[in-house]
C-alpha cells in the first residue's frame, strides 16, 4: 500500500515493511528543518500503524545524506529542536518518543554526522561498499550532538569511536564494518533489496516477540543489566499469556511457520 509523500519524505509500505526514504535529492538528502520534522513525523506513523511491523529509511538518489544542512538548520537547533506532535524521535536522544518497533538503514554515497547518528539509533544497519561516513562535526567549529557522542563508544569501543569523531576523518564502507557501525557491506544494486530482506524476514516473526525483545535489549543498554533483569518475569508473563505464543505453540507441533498478528 503506498502511503502520501511529503516534499522530504516518502512513505510506502509493503505488507508489513514500511520503507521511508529521504528526498531532498538535489541536496545530497542533506537534513534542513524540514527534513528533520518531517522524517520524525514518518517514524511516528511507522509506530502508529499496526499493520507496519519494521521500517527501512534509505535515501532517494545516490547519497544517503551529506549530514546536516548547517545554514538552514542551525539556529532552530540552538534553540532546541523538539519532535513535531504527532512524530517519533529517530534519534532517540530525547526530544520525542521513539519507535518501539525494529528500524533498518540502509546507506549508500555520503553517509555524514546525522546520517551516522541514525544508524547509532537504529537497530540493524547495512551499507553499499560505495558508501563513505564522516562525522566532521569538530572540523565545523562544533561536535556531534545527535547522539554518536553517546553510542559510537559502545559500539566500536573508546578508541575506535575517538579517532573518527575527534578528527572528522572521513571512512569507508569496510571500516563501517569493522567498527561494527553496520552488519553487512554489498553492491548498491543489492542493498534496498537485502534491507527489505531481512526486514520481511523480522516482520514474519511474532510481533510481540519482536518488540519486547527489542525493549529487553534497550533497557540493558540504557538503564543497564539489573535494571532489565527485573523486567524479564513480568514481561514474559504478559507475552506467554498472548494469542501468539498460543499460535507459536500450535505452529511448533504442527511443525509449520507461525501466522502471528501481533494479539
Amino acid at each position: 500500500m503506498n502511503q502520501p509523500c511529503s516534499s522530504r519524505v516518502s512513505r510506502e509500505r509493503r505488507g508489513h515493511v514500511l520503507l521511508i526514504g529521504l528526498d531532498r535529492v538535489a541536496k545530497r538528502n542533506a537534513f534542513d528543518l524540514d527534513l528533520l520534522n518531517e522524517l520524525s513525523l514518518a517514524y511516528g506513523e511507522f509506530e502508529a500503524d499496526r499493520e507496519a511491523r519494521v521500517a527501512v529509511v534509505f535515501g532517494h538518489g545516490e547519497h544517503f545524506t551529506a549530514g546536516l544542512d548547517l545554514v538552514s538548520a542551525s539556529a532552530s537547533l540552538a534553540e532546541g529542536w523538539q519532535v513535531p506532535p504527532g512524530g517519533c524521535d529517530p534519534w532517540g536522544i530525547q526530544a520525542g518518543p521513539r519507535v518501539s518497533k525494529p528500524v533498518i538503514v540502509a546507506a549508500q554515497g555520503y553517509c555524514l554526522t546525522i546520517g551516522i547518528e541514525l544508524m547509532l539509533a537504529a537497530d540493524i544497519n547495512l551499507c553499499a561498499s560505495n558508501t563513505r561516513f564522516a562525522q566532521k562535526e569538530v572540523q565545523r567549529g562544533i561536535f556531534p550532538f545527535g547522539g554518536a557522542t553517546l553510542r559510537l563508544h559502545q559500539v566500536a569501543g573508546w578508541g575506535n569511536a575517538m579517532r573518527w569523531l575527534l578528527t572528522g576523518d572521513e571512512f569507508d564502507a569496510h571500516e563501517a564494518l569493522h567498527l561494527g557501525l553496520v552488519q553487512e557491506v554489498m553492491a548498491s544494486e543489492d542493498l534496498l533489496p537485502r534491507a527489505l530482506e531481512l526486514a520481511e524476514r523480522i516482520a514474519r516473526q511474532a510481533p510481540l516477540g519482536v518488540q519486547a525483545t527489542l525493549m529487553s535489549a534497550r533497557q540493558a543498554r540504557y538503564e543497564g543489566e539489573t535494571a532489565a533483569a527485573l523486567g524479564l518475569a513480568p514481561l514474559a508473563k504478559k507475552l506467554l499469556g498472548s494469542e501468539d505464543a498460543r499460535e507459536g505453540m500450535r505452529s511448533m507441533i504442527e511443525k509449520r511457520p507461525g501466522v502471528f498478528k501481533g494479539l
